[in-house]
């Protein structure tokens, strides 16, 4: 039995009729349309453009560019921060309106439903569809995530200031609560800032921290023996009696990898007074 739904005679009849697709979109999706002219000048989206080649993807069932399609609007979504809703509503107008479509075709080409040809055409649409939601919105989110996470490493670079106080010598200051991500950052600080400010000497006052974990003491000895390992000298100052409890308590013994001092004021005295 032959099938009369061909997706390219889909296609082209769809493309011929343009315009007409175009505004039976625009009144299925009332709240996008009125912020078409918005999307496009914000995040150089043309809408209507796009609709038209997820309309082919889907028919022509071409799923490696309707992939690759959904991966860039995720993107161009998340990117210029767009307002979620609308791209449903909008994907949704363009399902109901090339269902609207696919039925004019059929009555106009007077073509018999085979249930069969029916249903694998149901099948190709609406998968095709879910499939580029589905693939926009895993986009939208990796990319959002990679952002939110870039900003965080920036802000958490930002709390590790470390302040030269002579040609050698700087001061870490540690204030907050810290976890590993956190000793990731200041390990890779501290260490980067030894190789380029050439410091000889790195002062860390810990006054501003009541507690760490376990886990984070042993990272903390890490980053100590990678500052020896750079040619330089850590001294802690500040140290708290419940943080030096706990380090005793676990059995640490940090003075096997630096000296540590009461204030920071008495050591900035020794190496700059």
């Amino acid at each position: 039995m032959e099938k009369f739904y061909d997706s390219k005679n889909i296609s082209e009849y769809i493309n011929n009729h343009k315009d007409e697709f175009q505004e039976k979109l625009l009144s299925e999706a009332v709240n996008v349309a009125s912020n078409i002219e918005g999307i496009l000048k914000e995040g150089n989206i043309d809408l209507l453009k796009n609709a038209q080649k997820l309309v082919f993807y889907v028919v022509e069932n071409r799923k490696d560019d309707l992939i690759a399609f959904a991966n860039e609007e995720g993107i161009a979504w998340a990117k210029h921060s767009l307002t979620l809703a609308f791209k449903l509503e909008w994907v949704h107008a363009i399902r109901r309106s090339l269902w609207y479509f696919i039925r004019l075709y059929d009555r106009l080409n007077e073509n018999i439903n085979f249930v069969d040809n029916f249903f694998e055409l149901e099948e190709r649409v609406n998968d095709g569809i879910d499939e580029f939601l589905n693939s926009f919105f895993i986009s939208y989110s990796h990319y959002k995530d990679e952002l939110i996470l870039a900003q965080r490493k920036l802000v958490e670079h930002l709390s590790v200031p470390i302040i030269p106080v002579s040609q050698t010598v700087a001061v870490l200051p540690l204030i907050g609560t810290f976890d590993s991500y956190r000793m990731e950052i200041i390990e890779e600080k501290v260490l980067t800032d030894i190789s380029k400010l050439r410091l000889l000497t790195l002062i860390i006052d810990l006054s501003g921290i009541s507690d760490m974990d376990e886990v984070t003491i042993a990272h903390f000895q890490k980053v100590l023996i990678g500052i020896t390992l750079m040619g330089a000298k850590s001294v802690i100052t500040g140290l708290r009696p419940e943080l030096v409890r706990k380090m005793v308590h676990l059995g640490i013994d940090l003075s096997r990898y630096t000296e540590t001092k009461a204030t920071l004021q008495q050591t900035l005295n020794n190496y700059i007074g």
